[in-house]
């Protein structure tokens, strides 16, 4: 069952599990209805791939914040944390000390959990060493996308109910944690993956997924 089923007399919409519909009658994954924020991320970021270093040291950073909470926690954070992580260029991360520790410590903006914030740290050095050897951190995430035969044509909500890890981020996070990285468990890496767009997690029917997918397509070009 996809996309619009029917429309009754009221002009109410009945839509597949999984879908809702705003006031401006746009269909969306229902996970994102919470607040008109969590709907333009749903719409212009969540799952349309991403190859820009920052933005995907960045996800990999908050994504391991995320653990024990939700994301819209985050993402209402995510200007403090980019104020507070020099925003999330790891050259610099790299220079921070102690004293930027208890910095990060006071500061009400952000999640203030010690191992997390020394994990963001930790991991810009790490993510330079990628750099170093796969030439960009892209050029290293991408490899571990799924062949699309891999994956299912239509992405149902039993799928995002059960699908927390994929065979392809247990690969990632086996590897990152060899080298060094932390907070990057096989869920946190899958997270990663559906929000920048390694796989297109978007619901049949969300009108974010055919755009999503279009821009796999230009991206592939």
């Amino acid at each position: 069952m996809t996309g619009i089923l029917a429309r009754n007399s009221s002009a109410e919409l009945a839509l597949a599990d999984g879908l809702f519909a705003d006031e401006d009658g746009a269909v969306r994954c229902k996970w994102c209805a919470a607040t008109p924020g969590y709907r333009h991320y749903h719409d212009n970021e969540w799952g349309f791939p991403v190859t820009d270093d920052r933005r995907l040291f960045e996800k990999l950073c908050l994504e391991g914040f995320q653990a024990g909470l939700s994301w819209i926690t985050i993402l209402n954070k995510r200007e403090n944390f980019r104020a507070a992580f020099a925003n999330f260029e790891a050259e610099r991360i790299v220079r921070f000390g102690q004293d930027d520790v208890e910095r990060l410590m006071a500061d009400a903006g952000i999640v203030r959990h010690r191992g997390k914030i020394e994990s963001v740290i930790n991991n810009a050095q790490r993510v330079i060493e990628l750099r170093k050897e796969f030439g960009s951190l892209a050029t290293y995430a991408w490899k571990f996308e799924p062949e699309p035969e891999s994956r299912p044509e239509s992405v149902t909500l039993d799928l995002l109910r059960t699908a927390t890890t994929s065979p392809q981020s247990i690969a990632m996070s086996k590897d990152l944690k060899k080298r060094g990285w932390s907070f990057v468990g096989p869920t946190t890496v899958y997270a990663f993956m559906q929000a920048m767009g390694l796989v297109n997690d978007h619901i049949e029917g969300c009108e974010a997924r055919t755009r999503a997918a279009e821009a796999r397509i230009a991206l592939y070009r």
